[in-house]
């Protein structure tokens, strides 16, 4: 075993992205030029990152020929800090000899803090990583040093290349783009989801079983910042479940869906804000066929608030897991962002709802999104996304039904524009079967604030008189009874939490 401590740090960049610290490089040359062909040997680095290190960390391997498996595990200290001080935590992952550009090809897998050890060859690859051939060249071990203690950060790498003839490495077999379906119908779907491939603990089929009990009719799988689970649910769809694929773009700044892409695509994620390179993203997110959705806004853990703006965002997702105060905030800030349209028409922003379930006890489907889509297909779903024409729901035991009418026979449902004039009585009703408890209430929410809440009546209907002068848009809200103190209401003057939201629906003849 070969052992220093590296001395020498070089600053350079990611193309387009952020900056990182390049350490001296890992050499397994041999002293007499010869290529081994069996056997393994290591290398042993240590060193120590700064207080305000850069975002990642690149540790070069040389690789030479005849490696038929690399494999790497880490460690690193955490010393006590005080109170409201960081700590230390150093995610891990790597690219091969095709280089560390963003967006580039050289990307083999990433595990984030999920893992301490992982290993890549022809045949397999740990989850989160990439199977294929060890070729020969300048590999790059990625530390990515999240918080960093006011001691520093004391890490410890270990690389191990394991000789031998190369494996096969298999064909990926995906998930099909559509499944049979009921043709034109509300399907219901939880499209934030992690497995073993990242940070969680369910493996892709307890994922699928879960999804079934739930009543979804399509997944997306949504690991953080690797692809290696689009091809783990082999034999896990049917004509019940769709499942599409994606990543969680998990930033510095922020966590994005890139939901519905094709099967592979790379989406990078080592930028901040700062970087402007957010929006070559989310072009490159359109192009491989899926949406740009800002993941949990206001999420509380370290990185997790959206700092990139909206501009870029197809949909945004306002309800994450159990209705929480930044749920809250959330969907007042999407409200916010409605009024403009409404009046002046254009685009707008439609909201969705995932579980982002990980492991036990967070259940798959609390909460789902429900799409009005043409077929159960990757692009009849996407479309009804992005249109708006959906709601969520806590549970598939939740039903509704929202639109409007005016006294001409015109109608229009969620997601859509009832034309008419300004001062036109038009009726909104609401139908909601299922809801938890009793004492839940429906508030309609306007550009005005809301402008009507109460009980829901025992047959679930709900019958209110506005106009377009009065309400540029109504949605709908069905909540549980405000609790006594805590995150859902009561003492601390929130509202109950979420049972069902929808998206708008638009009223009077907006001025394009």
């Amino acid at each position: 075993m070969h052992r220093r401590d590296v001395l020498k740090m070089t600053a350079t960049a990611i193309a387009g992205a952020a900056s990182v610290l390049t350490l001296e490089g890992v050499s397994f040359a041999r002293a007499d030029g010869s290529a081994r062909t069996a056997g393994e040997e290591t290398r042993h680095v240590t060193g120590r990152l700064p207080a305000g290190a850069p975002d990642f960390v690149h540790l070069p391997v040389e690789v030479p020929s005849g490696v038929r498996e690399i494999a790497v595990s880490y460690t690193y200290d955490r010393p006590a800090v005080p109170s409201g001080t960081p700590g230390n935590a150093c995610d891990i992952g790597v690219f091969d000899e095709r280089g560390t550009e963003l967006g580039g090809a050289g990307f083999r897998g990433w595990s984030g803090g999920a893992r301490t050890e992982f290993a890549i060859s022809a045949e397999r690859a740990t989850p989160g990583y990439l199977p294929g051939p060890v070729r020969p060249g300048t590999w790059h071990i990625a530390l990515g040093p999240y918080t960093v203690a006011p001691q520093g950060m004391a890490y410890d790498v270990t690389v191990t290349l394991r000789y031998g003839a190369p494996g096969v490495t298999p064909a990926p077999v995906y998930p099909p783009r559509r499944a049979r379906g009921r043709g034109r119908a509300w399907y219901r779907g939880d499209n934030h989801l992690h497995s073993v491939h990242s940070d969680g603990l369910r493996t892709p089929a307890e994922i699928a079983a879960a999804a079934r009990a739930a009543g979804l009719d399509w997944i997306t799988t949504t690991e953080h910042n690797t692809t290696s689970s689009h091809a783990a649910w082999q034999g896990l769809w049917g004509d019940d479940l769709l499942i599409l694929t994606g990543e969680e773009i998990t930033t510095r700044n922020g966590h994005v869906l890139a939901l519905g892409t094709a099967p592979g695509t790379f989406l990078d994620w080592r930028y901040r804000a700062r970087d402007h390179a957010f929006g070559r993203i989310a072009r490159t997110v359109r192009r491989a066929g899926g949406l740009v959705v800002p993941a949990h806004p206001y999420g509380t853990c370290v990185g997790c608030n959206w700092k990139f703006g909206y501009e870029d965002a197809d949909v945004v997702e306002v309800w994450n897991g159990l209705w929480t105060p930044d749920d809250e905030m959330a969907v007042a800030t999407w409200d916010a962002m409605l009024a403009a349209p409404a009046r002046e028409g254009g685009a707008w922003l439609p909201a969705m709802g995932n579980s982002d379930a990980h492991r036990e006890p967070q259940v798959v489907g609390l909460p789902q999104t429900v799409v009005l889509a043409d077929d159960l297909s990757h692009d009849a779903l996407l479309a009804g996304l992005r249109a708006g024409r959906s709601w969520i729901a806590e549970s598939s035991a939740v039903a509704l039904t929202f639109g409007a009418t005016d006294g001409r026979g015109g109608h229009a449902g969620i997601g859509e524009r009832l034309r008419v004039g300004p001062d036109a009585e038009v009726t909104v009703r609401l139908d909601v079967r299922g809801a938890p408890v009793t004492g839940c209430t429906v508030s309609f929410v306007t550009d005005q604030g809301v402008l009507l809440t109460t009980p829901v009546p025992a047959d679930g209907r709900v019958e209110w008189h506005t106009t377009a002068a009065r309400s540029a848009y109504v949605r709908a809200e069905v909540r549980r009874p405000p609790a006594g103190g805590g995150g859902d209401g009561g003492g601390s003057g929130l509202p109950g939490a979420m049972v069902a939201l929808t998206n708008p629906v638009f009223l009077g003849r907006a001025v394009d």
